[in-house]
Order: C-alpha cells, then structure tokens, then sequence
C-alpha cells in the first residue's frame, strides 16, 4: 500500500485484492485538450464532441463521423472484407502484422476508411471517413482501394461523394505501395469528375502527408472544421529545416481559408445541413416547401429531377454553383440551421435552371506512420 492511501484512505479507492479501482466508471469524463476543462462525456456527446466552454472540436472516430452525418435508414457499409497484406514484411521497431493487429483491436476498424451507402435528409450518397486511430489514419493498399472503390459506386449509381479526411499521410509501412495511392485516388475522382459528379472533400483535424497532397484538397468543394490542422509536412519540422520564424496560425484551418486554399470552415453544427445543401445544389435537385429538409418525389435520372437537362448536376465550366453558395458559406461557426433554410437561401425560383450550375499534431494522438 502507498503512502497516499495510508493518508486518504477513502477517497475514490478501495484495494480489490492488492489494486486500486477507481469509484468513477472509466470514460465518464474527458478533458478538453484546449481549455483543460473536465467534461462530462453525456453532454459532450450531445454537443457533437464540441468543447462546450471553449468550442474546440475534439477528434472522434470514423464511426461516430458517419453517425453524425447520415440518416439512420438506409445506411449500408460497403468493402468491409477488404484487408491489409504486410507484402514487404515490414519490421521498424516491430512487425507490421503486429501493428495491424495492435490497430484493429484497439479501433475495432480492419483498416484506416471505411466506406457507407446512405442518405442525408433524403438526399443518397456515398461517404468515406478516415479513422485517424489506425495507424495515425495513414493511407495503405486498403485505403486507396476502398477510396477507388467507392468513387465506382458513384458513377455506377450517379451519386455524390463526401469525404471526411483525417491522417497522417502515406502509412510509412507499405513504401511505394502506399505513395502508389496517392496517384490512385486522384486518378479516381478524375473520372469522377468527368462524369460531372459532386465530391465533396471535409478536413478534419489533422490532415497531413499524402493524404492532404492528394484526395483530401481534390474537392469540387474544400471544407474544413475550425482550427484544424491541414498541410504536407507539420509546423515543427518546416520551423527545425528553414529556421525561420512560422505565421502565427500557420496551417490552421483559418489560415488556409485567408490564402485561398479552403472553399469555407463551417463548425460541426452546421455541417450536415450545409453539406446536404451544397450537394442539392450542384445535383439541381429540387426541394418542396411543404416538405421541409425532403427532395421532391422524383426519381434520380427522371426528366422532371433536373439530373436529364444537366447531366449529372455539376456544371465544370460555369462554376455558378460554388459561386453563388461559398461567399455565405466561408465561415459557418453559428447555431444549427436546417437544411431548407440554406437552400432558401440559394434557391430564388422554383424552376432549377439546368445550365447553372507527419510529426506536432498538439499532443493527440501521435502517428507513427505520420510523413
């Protein structure tokens, strides 16, 4: 027994066969990784994992993202028996098999993506999202495959894509195999884009390496959380190799959309709705007043759903779309708004006019595999 529990004998501990057990249920609380603030898990939960006394957005997991994000029914996770092969049977300071291993038990996730069929307020999709606990979230043979795959999903079926992207970059472990990917997803949502189909792209804190250099910034729209971390290689490095003094929220989310390279930052309140607006508006849907946050009963391809007149919805040349939604878009960090009311906003007729359009991540999580 230590000399604490001979002084405070009763306080939170009772020894259960030598060990000390603690009277609060493990996972109860949570510390704000900003503010310091203890918080209590049932009202982060219901704030959508936002800092309610300092509105850091903490990081979750790719399941939680697609529960926030999707309607409930119907949901259908596609690819799920794809798994990752240690080809080179790759040793650093342990075998690659065994970090696998290490990663999927402790995720519960067989790889870093994991891909979902859905429909957000009536509107279907296909929406990936990165799980930045396997393996930092870094980007394998299984990653670029599922990516790959779900864009054919896509232009099999006409639908939009919406990726939320947190990583670490290239997975360090698979060598070129995983460089490879970068080439492989951007080659990908190419002919997504020729088929005139929305992507989507959300960065989520942190994004670096490969992925950021490739999928994550091929958006026909940019959207990224607040004070999220997004670039190549991370401040630290940058400072240690050009010795000079970084811009003071270099690589913030904030940052980026000051120089041009994001489309807009939209808090996790909003995203749904805004997401879903956005997606309406480059596929020309149309809506129906009487039925809020619902399309009209038309059929995807039918002459009366726009989808005929347009194509697939997204005018490349015109950029009318991206033009008229970003400017009230760029920083969207306020209180819940449904996804009738931003498309009120953007929609001025009730006619749809077919010719319009790896290495400091602040101390969570630290990847390994980060480039």
């Amino acid at each position: 027994m230590s000399w604490i529990n001979k002084i405070l004998p009763s306080i939170s501990t009772s020894s259960i066969g030598g060990k000390s057990k603690s009277s609060v249920p493990e996972g109860l609380w949570k510390k704000c990784p900003r503010c310091d603030q203890t918080l209590y898990r049932g009202d982060l939960e219901r704030n959508l994992d936002v800092c309610p006394k300092c509105d850091h957005h903490l990081r979750i997991t790719a399941r939680r993202r697609i529960e926030l994000f999707l309607d409930k029914e119907p949901q259908e996770e596609l690819f799920v028996d794809i798994e990752p092969v240690d080809i080179l049977k790759f040793k650093d300071l342990k075998k690659y098999k065994d970090r696998l291993n290490a990663a999927q038990k402790s995720t519960g996730e067989k790889d870093a993506l994991i891909v979902f069929r859905g429909a957000v307020e009536g509107t279907e999709l296909v929406t990936v999202a990165f799980e930045f606990g396997f393996i930092g979230g870094s980007m394998g043979a299984v990653v670029g495959e599922k990516f790959t795959q779900a864009v054919n999903v896509c232009i099999e079926n006409r639908l939009p894509l919406v990726c939320f992207s947190t990583s670490g970059g290239a997975r360090m472990q698979e060598a070129l195999v995983s460089l490879m990917q970068m080439a492989k997803t951007a080659a990908a949502l190419e002919r997504l884009r020729e088929q005139r189909l929305p992507f989507i792209s959300v960065l989520v804190d942190p994004v670096y390496g490969g992925v950021s250099a490739s999928l994550a910034m091929l958006g026909d729209i940019n959207i990224a959380e607040p004070n999220a971390l997004v670039g190549f290689t991370g401040p630290d490095v940058i400072r240690q190799t050009v010795r000079v003094k970084l811009p003071e929220g270099f690589q913030r989310s904030e940052f980026l959309l000051e120089h041009g390279a994001i489309d807009m930052i939209v808090h996790r309140k909003k995203l749904r709705n805004r997401i879903v607006a956005l997606v309406r508006k480059l596929l020309h849907e149309r809506y129906t007043a009487a039925e809020p946050d619902t399309v009209a009963g038309t059929e995807p391809g039918s002459p009366d759903s726009g989808e005929e007149a347009a194509g697939s919805g997204v005018n490349a040349e015109s950029g009318t779309a991206i033009e008229e939604t970003a400017p009230e878009a760029v920083t969207d960090t306020g209180a819940d708004e449904t996804a009738e009311e931003l498309s009120g906003k953007e929609k001025t007729s009730s006619e749809v006019n077919p010719g319009a359009d790896s290495e400091d991540l602040d101390g969570e999580d630290d990847d390994p595999a980060r480039q």
